[in-house]
């Protein structure tokens, strides 16, 4: 196996940054996991062990900007750099139409998918530029609703949009720092955050109706692939989605 560096992967106790980290592991990176609930953080760190690899577990919530100082500061006390940064963490709230939309769920949602975005992206970026050797890849978990949004879901389809802004501006910037940037873009990985699709959700004319789901795994090869480029190429967007479902021609 071939030692590849030094990762760290948000939200990394369930679904994408579970599935992410694993596969990450089994390529040859030293992991750190963060996330809010460290029993879930150890499941993760325990499959990772058991594939052979290491794991450092750090709880954090990435809506907190001094526990994500915190989380950076231990990154580079204990492992000395970091070379790949998933910025996964995000969370979904509950639909409704815009003039319903309680404001606790908004803050919610600001909090966690854009706040921790940019919280963690800063910190990255900041370690990157100054370790040696410099630089490194930051790869934000944008969503389908980056592009397109589903009925009643302005505050994840907001947010989702914001973080396709912040990709291009961490690329643009990174530039001269040897900091790459990209997004990938997922469209109904099969985890808990996206079952209530398996039975039906609402659509754009109306009705409602189940969509297909497609492997978590899938998703994680997808991420082991961008974190193995060489710096000076990068995948800025790219969407992996089950194929049937209704994204292209949403609307």
């Amino acid at each position: 196996m071939t030692a590849r560096g030094v990762a760290l992967v948000t939200g990394a106790g369930s679904g994408v940054g579970r599935a992410s980290a694993v596969a990450l592991a089994r390529d040859g990176w030293r992991l750190v996991l963060a996330g809010r609930r460290r029993e879930r953080l150890e499941e993760t760190a325990a499959a990772i062990r058991t594939a052979g690899g290491e794991a450092l577990v750090v709880p954090t919530d990435v809506g907190d900007a001094e526990a994500v100082r915190a989380l950076f500061a231990t990154v580079e006390a204990r492992c000395g750099r970091l070379d790949f940064l998933f910025n996964n963490a995000g969370i979904f709230t509950r639909p409704a139409p815009l003039d319903e939309i309680a404001l606790d769920d908004w803050h919610r949602a600001v909090a966690v998918n854009l706040h921790g975005m940019f919280y963690c992206a800063r910190a990255a970026f900041a370690l990157m530029r100054r370790q040696r050797p410099r630089g490194g890849r930051i790869l934000n978990n944008g969503s389908v609703s980056a592009h397109a949004p589903r009925p009643h879901a302005a505050p994840y389809t907001v947010t989702k949009h914001a973080v396709t802004g912040l990709t291009r501006q961490i690329a643009l910037d990174g530039r001269p720092f040897d900091i790459a940037c990209g997004q990938i873009d997922i469209g109904n990985a099969a985890t808990e955050m996206t079952e209530a699709m398996a039975r039906g959700v609402l659509q754009a004319d109306g009705s409602v109706r189940p969509e297909p789901r497609m492997s978590v795994e899938s998703v994680a090869r997808a991420v082991v692939f961008a974190a193995s480029l060489p710096l000076s190429e990068t995948i800025l967007f790219m969407t992996v989605m089950a194929t049937g479902m209704p994204f292209v021609g949403r609307g």
